[in-house]
Formats: C-alpha cells, structure tokens, sequence
C-alpha cells in the first residue's frame, strides 16, 4: 500500500512526531510504501507556550518526510490537498489532536477524498480537548465529517466521537503503543550517574510538558505531606513548561519543597528520556482529565510502575495494583499510594506486573486497525 502520514514530524518535536514517525517505521517495516507529511509552520509563535517547536537534533535519516503544510495558510491546505488528489495514495492518516488544526486539516482531507480512490482515517487523540475555547465543536465536526473512519488510542475518545454524532463510520479503539524508540532498559545506577544524582534517595517521575490538566499542582501538594515528607525520596520534574510556572513555584515556597525536588524544566531531548525513566522507582501521572497519554507507554517500555489517576482513559492501561496504582486526582489519594509503595516494598511485583502487560501493546495491531478502518486489509 501507498500511505501517507499528515501530522507533526521532524523537524518539529515533542510526542506527536515521535509516534508519527515511529508508525511510519511500523508501517515500512509491514511492507508499505510511507511519506509522511509535516507542517512547516505548526503554530504561530503567539499561541506556542513553550520555547520552542523545533528540534535541535538530527533529523530520522531512514524516513520520507516532507515539510509543506502550514496550519494558517489557505493556499498550502490547498497545495498540498490538490497534489495528493493526483497522486492517489491508497490511505492517508491524519493526527488530530486539537480544534485548532480543523480547518487545515479537513480541508486536506476533503481534497484528497476527491479522488474517489484515497480512504481518509484519522488517528484521534482527542475530539474534546482538555482546555477547552469557543469555537472547538465546529473547527472539530469540520474534520471529522471529512473521514472516513477514525481509530482511537482510547475507549473515552470513542465514546466522545459517537456523542459527537459520528458512531455511524469505521471506527476502532486500540490502546497506544509502546514507544520503544528511547533506546533500551538502563541500570538504574546507570542512569542515576548519567543525570548526575546520588543513590542515596528514591526518586519519582513527573514527566512531560507541564500543563493545568496534569495536576503538578495536585502532586505537589501531596508531596507536601507529612508521611511522604519523612520518606528518603526526591520528585524529579522532567518537562517544558507550557503555561505560567509562578504557582507551582508558589506551591514549592508553601510547602518548603525546593530541597526534595530535581528539576529539568527544560525540553528533555530524545537521547534522555532513558536516564529520567530508568532512574525513576515510580512514574506518576496526577492528571485532572486525560484520554490516553504516551508517558505511560514510555513507562512501559522502561518497565518502571506507574501511579495514574482515574480519569478519561488512564486507568485503561494501568491494572490497579498490577503494574501500579489507579487513585483518584486528590492530594491525599496520591500520598497514600506513594506511602504504600516504599513501606510495602511494592517495586519488583509492580516491574513484574508490567514487563507482563507490555506484550499486549504492539505497533503491528495499530498498523491493522488503520488497514481495517479503511478497508485496505489484504
């Protein structure tokens, strides 16, 4: 097959054009001919919170990746809409992710599906987003109605799209898969040694960009708690702020929490994700609302185990007490279960727990429900 990947890619970073390319490599490696298609300009600077969207690294060398669409500008949805008409992929994927990108997105998609040939999926991470800004139920509809079928990497994403009215087209769930591109497993004192910690203290992971809905204030607080105090452990903050961070520092004055905090505030690049994961005991999610979340697919790959909140679709993929913990988003939940994993000693059940679980997420099943969806199975 012909397949064509519309979405974030190199030289843009960040998760999306990890996945993407990784799906692309999924899809080369069954045997598909793959381009994907990037956006030269993904957003304007004024609504980008972080540093920067580009990546300072070099570029996948084995992957076909053009750079043409630019989500603000008409004439290249356009351009780039028109010429893959001509060219009749058998499938083009689109990520979705935010209202925002609707319009370019969808017009695209209404181009291409000209051709009476092309099938039109789309991966929907979201189609409520998080933060949410008026105008997102009609930029969304504009891009859903322009699939064909859509897979989604979470059952709460599903159930959204059929209250959206779309329960009528193609659409499967299948979970997110391992993001096994960060290199192997390190030792532990390995990757300790590399971020240039001692092995004097546990440590535990928040990791990611760092936003309202995925409650660092919430953890926070719980880290401020008496009994989690009294434990020889430190947080690790790994992630670029994406909004004001003046009330989580406010937070760490509160509660007097500088000296059992690492921060790495910054963009953590590729070659890293190994040490932060590997040097942690516990990867935590404190999220307020969520659909799926890669993070916990990195955790998976590292064989750490995770402390998920129960919302959206987190807990989908984290058994309770099998390869971590399922709380709900309070201070006091979360303290709770930190409290319970170092005096109960719960590491190696939980590490056991996963490299268990892990088998199930494979890029080969993502790769044939996009084939299903549109009906491009051979």
């Amino acid at each position: 097959m012909r397949v064509v990947i519309i979405g974030p890619a190199y030289p843009l970073r960040g998760g999306l054009a990890t996945y993407n390319e990784r799906l692309a490599r999924a899809f080369r490696e069954a045997g598909d001919e793959v381009r994907l298609v990037t956006f030269s300009l993904q957003y304007p600077n004024f609504l980008f919170p972080g540093q920067t969207q580009f990546s300072t690294e070099p570029g996948p060398a084995d992957l076909n990746i053009e750079v043409s669409l630019n989500s603000v500008n008409p004439l290249s949805w356009l351009a780039v809409g028109r010429r893959l008409r001509r060219e009749r992929p058998d499938v083009v994927i689109f990520r979705f992710w935010l209202p925002f990108m609707g319009p370019a997105l969808g017009t695209v998609a209404r181009l291409v599906r000209g051709n009476g040939h092309t099938r039109v999926v789309a991966i929907t991470d979201n189609v409520i987003p998080h933060e949410k800004r008026p105008g997102d139920g009609p930029l969304t509809r504009y891009f859903l109605s322009a699939c064909d079928g859509f897979v989604t990497m979470s059952r709460s994403v599903l159930d959204d799209l059929r209250g959206l009215g779309f329960g009528t087209k193609p659409a499967l769930y299948r979970p997110h898969p391992l993001y096994d591109n960060f290199g192997p497993i390190k030792l532990k004192a390995d990757a300790l040694a590399a971020l240039n910690l001692a092995d004097t203290a546990g440590y535990l992971l928040f990791f990611g960009f760092i936003r309202a809905y995925k409650g660092l204030d919430i953890l926070l607080e719980a880290w401020a708690d008496a009994r989690v105090a009294a434990l020889p452990i430190k947080l690790i903050i790994a992630g670029e702020f994406y909004e004001d961070a003046a009330p989580y520092e406010a937070l760490i004055r509160q509660h007097q929490l500088e000296s059992r905090i690492v921060r790495a505030t910054d963009f953590i690049p590729n070659e890293k994700v190994v040490d932060y994961f590997c040097a942690a005991d516990l990867v935590l999610q404190p999220y307020k609302n969520a659909t799926q979340s890669g993070v916990s697919q990195i955790a998976y790959h590292f064989e750490r185990p995770m402390l998920v909140t129960d919302v959206g679709g987190l807990a989908e993929l984290i058994p309770d007490g099998v390869v971590g913990y399922v709380v709900p988003p309070t201070p006091a939940a979360i303290a709770d279960a930190i409290v319970d994993f170092y005096t109960n000693r719960r590491e190696a059940t939980f590490t056991a727990g996963v490299r268990e679980q892990k088998k199930q997420f494979s890029w080969p099943v993502m790769v044939a429900a996009l084939k299903e969806v549109a009906g491009k199975l051979t």
